[in-house]
């Protein structure tokens, strides 16, 4: 059995522990709140059988947030709450390994905050894309060189429409008849899978440091004002597209579902989000996104909806293999609600082109 305490007494904590209590109900990485009586900090053990190099992934995170402190500080800001502080070890490394070769690591822990499981208002909404804007604008001059990929190929769509299509061929469930539909929905979109990876591969549209997780939860609020303080879950920080944060983004933001609704009927991209959540990342990242891929803003939105979609119907038709599921057939009402907010996407993509360009010209 773990004892957190005995882990805890290996970081270079300020005062005696006094209490370790569990804190959420994380999928990935358990965590813990450890108070001493000077300060709290947060104690996590890493999930090795998603994040197979936590050395990697530790230089990453530590580097990155090293790298925020310094702008945040720059501009006036407060480094210790806007952006995750590592606690070193007291052999001075970025995390600890247990007798049972189990990795952890600790933050301090950022008071005075909360977080939203689905956006309350278009402010909420308009504060995220600003915020998730201002930390790609901060990053954009961050050397890529010293990043490790801690996932390969995590967006790299037409690698994921490959799997599908292995899937499909092996149907080792016996499901592809049940799913005829969803199936000829993805192989008449397979041409929108090699768009944006193209772009990048012969240089239209920069690589650069990008979060990769962008869900509203991994936002933290300040409690009084509703203002975004600092963005959480950085495993997946590495290069890649800001088209990919920004789509996957409203691909939560946008819908006015839950990820996995039965019934089709509640599930509609909502345009008002839309336009919120654009305008506030647009005012934060214009000094550095380009205008190729400002363009590309909406086709992101479907074409990072399609991804997870289609990630939900390979895992459905290889048995459920990969995604946790609680309910018989989970991950085929995951990927029709995709599916269904792709449409919707697709319907509205020249009114949502429009609004794009109209934010650009009214300078927000």
């Amino acid at each position: 059995m773990t004892n957190e305490f005995e882990i805890a007494n290996n970081f270079s904590y300020r005062g005696n522990i006094t209490d370790i209590s569990p804190l959420g109900a994380g999928h990935i990485n358990k965590t813990y709140v450890v108070t001493t009586d000077i300060n709290k900090y947060t104690l996590q053990k890493i999930n090795t059988a998603v994040f197979k190099d936590p050395v990697g992934l530790m230089e990453n995170i530590f580097n990155v947030t090293e790298f925020l402190k310094k702008k945040i500080s720059d501009r006036g800001g407060d480094n210790k709450r806007e952006t995750l502080s590592v606690i070193k070890t007291k052999t001075d490394s970025l995390f600890y390994v247990d007798s049972n070769n189990e990795y952890w690591r600790s933050y301090l822990f950022i008071d005075d905050v909360i977080t939203y499981q689905e956006p309350k208002s278009l402010k909420v909404i308009y504060e995220s894309g600003f915020a998730f804007g201002d930390f790609l604008n901060l990053l954009s001059d961050y050397d890529m060189s010293t990043l490790n990929d801690t996932i390969k190929d995590f967006h790299n769509t037409p690698k994921r429409f490959d799997n599908f299509k292995k899937a499909l061929q092996d149907d080792v469930a016996n499901r592809a008849l049940n799913v005829t539909d969803e199936i000829e929905f993805l192989l008449k979109r397979e041409e929108d899978c090699h768009l944006i990876i193209n772009r990048i591969n012969d240089d239209t549209i920069p690589l650069r440091v990008t979060h990769n997780d962008t869900k509203l939860n991994n936002l933290l609020f300040d409690k009084y004002t509703d203002k975004p303080i600092c963005i959480l879950d950085l495993d997946t920080v590495m290069p890649g597209s800001i088209l990919y944060d920004y789509g996957d983004a409203l691909r939560i933001s946008g819908s006015s579902a839950a990820e996995d609704e039965q019934d089709l009927n509640k599930v509609h991209f909502v345009i008002d989000n839309f336009v919120a959540f654009t305008k506030g990342f647009i005012s934060s990242m214009k000094d550095s996104i380009t205008q190729c891929e400002l363009s590309l803003l909406p086709f992101s939105i479907k074409l990072i909806t399609m991804e997870i979609g289609m990630r939900f119907l390979t895992d459905y038709l290889n048995n459920d293999i990969y995604f946790a599921i609680h309910k018989k057939d989970h991950n085929l009402y995951r990927a029709r609600t995709q599916f269904k907010l792709v449409s919707e996407i697709e319907y509205n993509i020249e009114k949502m082109n429009k609004i794009v360009y109209d934010i650009i010209r009214e300078g927000v």
